[in-house]
């Protein structure tokens, strides 16, 4: 367990996870932007088609009938416009970031599993864990006994 590696992935997991949410935030924000102009421009279009075609059907057939006929192209253009917008894909760049995301969280699992295993071992052997630090205590203490007291 070292904290200077969970402190790096914690930091590598926090940055990735921004890079992420912003990639994720720009994709739609382009989306939503694209739409929006395609809706705009085929609503200016549209209405002239509209405008072209009714009179044009009026001629023909009576005016409920033309309407209603304008009204199944336009719901089907409707379809065809968001069906294009929903096969964008994300992009390389996301998915490069959803890899490090994994990485860093798998990283920080890692050294989990190892912090719990040494608290597991020094619960199970509490001796192991005090051991290092009596051996310096000890020859500390030997060496202090073994100075001669200073003359007063």
């Amino acid at each position: 367990m070292n904290p200077e590696n969970i402190v790096r992935n914690l930091r590598l997991l926090w940055r990735t996870d921004r890079i992420i949410a912003e990639m994720r935030l720009r994709h739609m924000l382009v989306g939503l932007g694209l739409r929006a102009f395609a809706a705009l421009i085929a609503a200016f279009g549209l209405l002239m088609f509209e405008l072209a075609g009714y009179f044009a059907l009026v001629q023909v057939i009576n005016a409920i009938a033309a309407a209603a006929i304008l009204g199944a192209v336009n719901c089907a253009i409707a379809l065809i416009l968001l069906l294009i917008a929903s096969r964008r894909s994300p992009g390389q760049e996301l998915t490069l970031a959803n890899e490090i995301h994994d990485s860093a969280v798998n990283a920080l699992q890692g050294e989990a599993q190892a912090a719990q295993s040494q608290v597991n071992r020094l619960l199970h052997h509490p001796l192991e864990g005090v051991l290092p630090l009596i051996v310096p205590l000890m020859t500390a203490a030997i060496s202090y006994l073994r100075k001669p007291a200073a003359p007063e």
